[in-house]
């Protein structure tokens, strides 16, 4: 098999490069290396660890621009608002301190596993990512960029180069909650992240709601966040656990768990994550 290697040190000359012909974009590696099994060859090797663009987690006015080759280990040690908090429980899952230390927040997306630790955090910040080529740039909500499992609207010309994410109110709190067979590096039976922004009155103002492992792609929950949207926070111990509500997932029976039990599962890590956002504004 005929092999390349470029590691370019700017975000244009990357670009060039996947304009010419396709190529394996490598950063952490910590997917793609796992993804070899037998194979020792990954054929065309684009290298972005050198592009200082792809760095860092900034403040840019309006939202968070989160560089594509950030880290977990990044987004725990910045200074990030608490609606954040569910991204940086979320890194903590992410394999261990090693693979924390290497994976890449646009590899966990890119990857688009149902049961990426990543999507449900960012899904409920209403993020989007920034895909970028030679012939320049867009913005795809992330909703829209996953389309199935290990697909994506990624063209072959193209690499992500941020996920941004709009600011929300200073007094939003968020939670993340994940359930595995064991506590540590495990692949979550469900995850869910909450996003809560309280009103004036000791209401709800705003919640977003996803769940990722129990669906093709992590998905939010619109029916509930609209059914919660102006409850009073006190009434929140009594979550409304109707059907209705969790009818955008579709769990499935795997060697982890049955799709009934993460149904079940998924209703009461969604009633706990609200309640860790409603002990988190006393």
């Amino acid at each position: 098999m005929q092999q390349s290697y470029e590691r370019p040190n700017n975000l244009d000359e990357a670009l060039a490069l996947l304009d010419q012909s396709p190529r394996q974009v490598l950063a952490g590696g910590t997917d793609v290396y796992a993804a070899l099994g037998d194979h020792n060859s990954l054929g065309h090797v684009l290298d972005v660890t050198a592009i200082p663009d792809l760095t860092g987690i900034k403040d840019v006015g309006d939202h968070w621009r989160i560089g594509a080759s950030s880290t977990w280990s990044d987004v725990l040690a910045a200074n990030l608002p608490k609606s954040f908090d569910c991204l940086k429980l979320a890194a903590c899952e992410v394999g261990g301190i090693q693979i924390q230390n290497a994976g890449t927040i646009a590899g966990n997306l890119c990857n688009a596993s149902p049961a990426a630790d990543g999507v449900p955090p960012l899904m409920a910040l209403n993020a989007s990512v920034e895909l970028s080529s030679a012939n320049g740039r867009r913005v795809v909500n992330l909703k829209d960029f996953i389309t199935g499992p290990r697909q994506t609207v990624l063209a072959g010309t193209e690499l992500m180069s941020a996920v941004l994410v709009p600011k929300s109110d200073e007094r939003s709190v968020s939670s993340f909650l994940k359930l595995g067979s064991r506590k540590y590096l495990v692949i979550s039976i469900s995850m869910v992240a909450v996003v809560l922004e309280p009103g004036s009155d000791d209401s709800i103002e705003n919640i977003s709601i996803s769940v990722g492992s129990c669906s093709a792609v992590a998905c939010r929950l619109r029916d509930l966040e609209a059914e919660l949207k102006g409850c009073q926070l006190r009434q929140m111990s009594r979550l409304p656990h109707a059907t209705k509500f969790f009818a955008p997932l579709s769990p499935i029976d795997d060697i982890r768990s049955s799709g009934q039990y993460r149904l079940e599962a998924t209703a009461e890590l969604v009633r706990r994550a609200i309640l860790l956002c409603v002990d988190a504004l006393r």
